[in-house]
């Protein structure tokens, strides 16, 4: 008999892994919100409203770099990982 009705291993552990993945991308996007909510107020008392306007901008551009940058590194991090269990013999899925 076949068990037609089980999903294989590989398809479920990856679903859980893409969950995994959401949810904290999910936290990030809450503590980022968060964050952001205290960097303004923190410009407005500083600087003023109009004024913080170029400041903010300038902020933005500065975090969005960063962002991208860390991004990149982590994803290669991920790939040389992902390349040493390859050639270990180890297959995650």
């Amino acid at each position: 008999m076949s068990n037609e009705g089980e999903k294989p291993k590989g398809v479920i552990e990856e679903i859980l892994d893409k969950l995994g993945s959401l949810v904290a991308a999910a936290f990030g996007l809450v503590a980022a919100l968060a964050w952001n909510e205290a960097i303004q107020t923190i410009f407005r008392e500083v600087f003023g409203t109009q004024q913080a306007i170029p400041l903010m901008i300038g902020y933005a551009i500065i975090v969005t770099v960063i962002a991208v940058v860390l991004t990149l590194i982590i994803a290669r991090a991920v790939t040389k990982a992902k390349e040493k269990t390859s050639r270990l013999g180890h297959h995650p899925n």
